[in-house]
């Protein structure tokens, strides 16, 4: 932490931070820009909606177009954080023609809608992966920065409020994300080390981790495995020098293994896949109570007792990928920003099932013979052929991330039709299934 932000980051922290001065945001609707929406996929939302107000029926609605059919995910697309962001963006750009406005990072992880926040003029300070684009004191306290959906670190506000620029006035800051702070806030206030799991080099997992550690030691495991390197030193079978060098960058300052592990709580980056913190929770608890011996009505004594952290949508789109590849089909198509937290999950979940391929628009469906695919291990587009098999009917499950447009979606939905000479006209499929389902 950079000499003199210290007691800036207190403040923020506990007399002015958005997890104290907030409350939980009602729901609304937003108003988004026209080149992200798309009036059939809002027809398929809306009638599957009304049909299911409680969200329980995970069953992708399917469209029969003859020599193709397509199954669209119950769940999908723009969440509420989400929609909030780019509405908020959007309007301070028209409110504010005559100022220099920036954005911290990307507005979300997607390409769309951030190329085009770009092609309007905003800036970015940083990349997604915390680069400096812009010098800090290049900005003055007449910009406009607009704190992005996963929030950002104290260090920034407190770098912001230096400069004298509003910290309040253009954050987006999802309000589940802030859970997840309030959450941190509430078990580390209760003398309990703070574990997160995320990935370390996320946004959301870095501005978590910095909220965090002002208030108790706060570490990232980034999965399973590095959970259960972690146990050995619950079980302090492994120096605190050796815990130093294999979690580096991932913990607070000062933090003590020896005793620090003794009473934990675990949160998550809201985009985590909810199995996979599920199984870090229950590995870290069971080692907990094996190491202390603990009967059920001592385990708060070391482990503390969090509810999960994942966003509603989170859970939704999982819970909706669930239900779509418990169908029959060929191969899977997930559409999302590569860098997509939320999304590569989406697809991991579809590759243990079937041929899954991610991409992030309608241009990657180069031809019926040839796809470009986001390999998510190596992190690199590949080019796949013969992705779309040869027989009489296809079927094609059809979905994307939180941060993807309806219009992605509709251009990639129409786009496979179109590979199928014989196909039935998309509007008209779309109409009588809207029909059928009154």
């Amino acid at each position: 932490m950079k000499e003199g932000i210290d007691q800036t980051i207190l403040k923020y922290r506990f007399s002015h931070g958005r997890t104290e001065k907030r409350n939980f945001k009602k729901m609304k609707s937003f108003s988004i820009p026209s080149l992200f929406k798309s009036e059939l996929i809002s027809r398929v939302k809306e009638v599957r909606r009304l049909g299911d107000k409680l969200k329980k029926n995970f069953k992708p609605s399917v469209f029969d177009f003859g020599s193709v059919e397509i199954l669209l995910s119950r769940h999908f697309g723009f969440c509420y954080g989400v929609e909030n962001a780019v509405e908020t963006a959007y309007k301070i750009i028209e409110d504010n023609p005559q100022k220099r406005i920036f954005l911290l990072s990307e507005m979300i992880h997607n390409p769309a809608v951030n190329a085009d926040l770009l092609d309007l003029g905003v800036k970015f300070v940083q990349d997604t992966y915390g680069n400096q684009l812009v010098a800090w004191d290049t900005l003055t306290k007449e910009d406009i920065v607009i704190i992005p959906a996963f929030g950002t670190t104290l260090e920034v506000h407190a770098i912001l409020d230096k400069i004298g620029i509003d910290l309040y006035a253009y954050d987006t800051t999802c309000p589940f994300v802030e859970k997840v702070w309030n959450r941190a806030n509430q078990i580390g206030q209760n003398k309990y080390t703070v574990v997160v799991h995320g990935k370390p080099s996320h946004e959301e997992t870095k501005a978590t981790f910095s909220h965090s550690q002002v208030v108790t030691p706060t570490l990232i495991v980034k999965d399973l495995e590095q959970a259960k390197r972690l146990a050995y030193y619950i079980r302090k079978e492994k120096t605190s020098q050796e815990f130093y060098e294999e979690f580096e960058g991932q913990f607070s300052q000062g933090f003590d293994p020896e005793k620090d592990l003794e009473r934990i709580g675990v949160v998550n980056q809201t985009t985590m896949l909810a199995i996979d913190t599920q199984e870090i929770v229950e590995y870290l608890k069971a080692e907990i109570v094996r190491f202390y011996q603990l009967e059920p009505n001592q385990i708060t004594a070391h482990f503390a007792d969090t509810r999960d952290t994942l966003c509603y949508a989170t859970n939704d789109n999982q819970s909706a990928t669930y239900g779509l590849i418990a169908e029959e089909a060929d191969f899977a198509i997930i559409a999302g920003g590569y860098n997509s937290s939320n999304t590569s999950h989406l697809v991991d979940l579809c590759q243990e099932k079937l041929p899954a391929y991610f991409i992030k628009s309608a241009e990657k469906l180069i031809s019926e013979k040839e796809i470009l695919h986001f390999d998510n291990k190596n992190k690199e587009e590949v080019t796949i052929n013969g992705y779309i098999p040869q027989k009489p009917k296809v079927r094609i499950l059809l979905t994307c991330g939180a941060s993807c447009p309806d219009a992605v979606i509709e251009e990639i939905l129409r786009k496979l039709v179109s590979f199928f000479p014989d196909a039935k006209d998309v509007e008209k499929v779309v109409e009588s299934w809207t029909l059928a389902q009154a």
